[in-house]
């Protein structure tokens, strides 16, 4: 073997090595950063529920992060019964049956999902960024 193999075959090695520890990093950055991210929605959901008696504001649970086939996944949910009537609106009925009005929904949710979004940028760029620092990239 010359001595030019011999020190391309320690650079491939020291690449993979490198490569490895990136990889365990990165495969940490999906639930870390979903996991943060997510939790600033629920704080998000909870500030913006309306308060009659506190109740549906309490109601705002994060399932812990998992990982799944496609990364990583995180459920944001509302566990009172009639969160849905707030967040998306309903109608109202009089004793007959009829529509009498509408009260339009607060779309707390919609608003916590877009909170959640622009956050797993911001997030998973810092996390890119201090990986790459840590691995001299």
């Amino acid at each position: 073997m010359s001595s030019n193999q011999g020190r391309n075959q320690a650079a491939i090695n020291k690449f993979r090595s490198e490569l490895q520890s990136m990889f365990g990093d990165i495969r940490e950055i999906d639930v870390k950063v979903l996991d943060k991210s997510v939790n600033v929605g629920a704080r998000n959901a909870k500030e913006n529920t309306p308060v009659a008696t506190s109740f549906m504001q309490k109601s705002w649970r994060a399932v812990p992060a998992r990982k799944s086939k496609q990364g990583a996944e995180k459920e944001l949910i509302n566990t009172a019964d009639y969160s849905s009537y707030v967040n998306d609106g309903h109608r109202i009925v009089n004793k007959l049956g009829e529509t009498i009005g509408f009260i339009k929904g607060k779309f707390i949710l919609e608003g916590a999902i877009r909170l959640v979004e622009k956050t797993l940028k911001n997030e998973f760029e810092k996390e890119v960024e201090r990986v790459n620092k840590k691995h001299g990239k």
